[in-house]
């Protein structure tokens, strides 16, 4: 474990951001908390970058708040910046990156909703999640009772929040919180490979349609296909037939990389 509760990698266009405090479960201090606002912030403001992983060291992912240093605090509601424009919640959804969650181990109430914060996430066979923010005594306030239903649904994120019942990751996937499991030793190199994925596409297009589907979510289909009519003419625009030949091929090259990769009985 270093000084800093929070490491940071680059490698070209993919940064690897790893919360680093494992003897607490990465719990989510308010130096860890400040110090992953200031990383978010500075991605968001690199445009050569396309892609971000958010993962933890050691056991976890992170269990939530540090709830021996809130116990400690003087005043719990100012604590830091629980929710508006300066919250974590808040910034990392006005990245302009990717990011994906590489779940390691226990992602639990606010480390769940950390893990929710990210564009999807991919889980180790080792992840456990679970939301105690009732058994705990503080109501959510990064997204929990509004991301999460919308993901699994409401019954199940119903028992999710009021048992405060542990989730293993076969059921997370499942239920549609997690994309797919992983071996544990390979989580980060599937992360890598997602990501790297990602820094393939055309940044503006892939741009547009990661807004529409995060608009999209939060109306009615009817408004969804409207603003997405609206912003394809807006986009075609600028597209020429040059630009769709080279991403045809593109696409073709990718998809002969992908057969010669599978075997026979799974193309």
């Amino acid at each position: 474990m270093s000084d800093n509760p929070v490491l940071l990698s680059v490698d070209g266009p993919i940064a690897t951001i790893t919360l680093d405090r494992p003897k607490v479960l990465n719990a989510l201090s308010k130096s860890m908390i400040s110090e992953l606002l200031r990383t978010f912030r500075d991605l968001s403001a690199d445009p050569d970058l396309r892609a971000i992983i958010l993962t933890g060291s050691g056991r976890a992912f992170s269990c939530g708040v540090d709830l021996k240093e809130l116990e400690e605090a003087a005043e719990i509601k100012s604590h830091f910046e629980w929710h508006g424009e300066d919250s974590l919640a808040s910034v990392v959804s006005a990245c302009p990156h990717p990011v994906i969650c590489a779940v390691n181990g226990f992602a639990i109430t606010g480390g769940l909703e950390l893990a929710l914060m990210g564009d999807f996430l991919i889980a180790s066979e080792n992840a456990v999640f679970a939301d105690t923010h009732a058994r705990v005594g503080i109501t959510p306030s990064w997204g929990m009772t509004q991301v999460l239903p919308r993901l699994v649904g409401l019954n199940r994120a119903r028992q999710m929040s009021l048992t405060g019942e542990f989730v293993d990751a076969k059921t997370a996937c499942d239920w549609g919180l997690a994309n797919e499991v992983v071996a544990a030793d390979m989580l980060m190199t599937r992360a890598a490979e997602l990501a790297a994925q990602i820094a393939e596409t055309d940044q503006t297009t892939l741009g547009r349609i990661r807004s529409l589907i995060t608009e999209g979510s939060g109306g009615t289909l009817e408004q969804g296909m409207a603003r997405e009519a609206v912003v394809f003419d807006e986009h075609m625009g600028g597209v020429t037939s040059e630009k769709v030949g080279q991403g045809r091929e593109n696409v073709t090259k990718r998809g002969r990389q992908v057969a010669g990769n599978a075997r026979p009985d799974t193309i």
